[in-house]
């Protein structure tokens, strides 16, 4: 599983013109499922998204979670992410997990992040077409795994 988390002042998706998921400030993450991910995984995830210190403190440094600051998590399933890139010029969609699977494991983890966060937990809809806006706080950008 990967996990591209951004620190945003604000974040969106929509799909065929229709906002479906809308935050303020938190985190817009991009979620890849990969072959052999598993409830351990979706759990670890869950605390780094929820956990990472990636929000300043009083000093400026980052040194506070987004339950810490009880920001807001738009979670967007993101396939491409698992793309093999490694060789020629077409990415290969071979190490990423298969449709139904990585459905239901998106949608396990969007549930443990709300059951585990007060803040509020938006999603995209998996398999559309989304079109996501976003206001990059920083800019702040990073690749989690597990």
């Amino acid at each position: 599983m990967l996990s591209l988390i951004q620190r945003v002042s604000q974040a969106s998706v929509a799909v065929e013109g229709e906002v479906v998921g809308r935050i303020g400030a938190g985190l817009l993450v991009l979620v890849g499922v990969e072959p052999g991910d598993d409830e351990a995984a979706l759990v670890r995830m869950s605390e780094r998204l929820l956990g990472y210190r990636v929000f300043g403190d009083d000093a400026g440094k980052m040194n506070r979670s987004l339950r810490d600051i009880g920001g807001d998590l738009l979670l967007v399933s993101q396939f491409t992410l698992a793309a093999d890139t490694r060789s020629g010029m077409r990415p290969s969609f071979s190490t990423a997990a298969a449709p139904a699977e990585a459905e239901r494991l998106f949608n396990r983890l969007v549930a443990i992040c709300r059951e585990n966060h007060t803040g509020g937990v938006e999603t995209g809809r998996f398999g559309a077409h989304m079109v996501v806006s976003l206001v990059n706080d920083g800019p702040v950008s990073f690749l989690l795994r597990p």
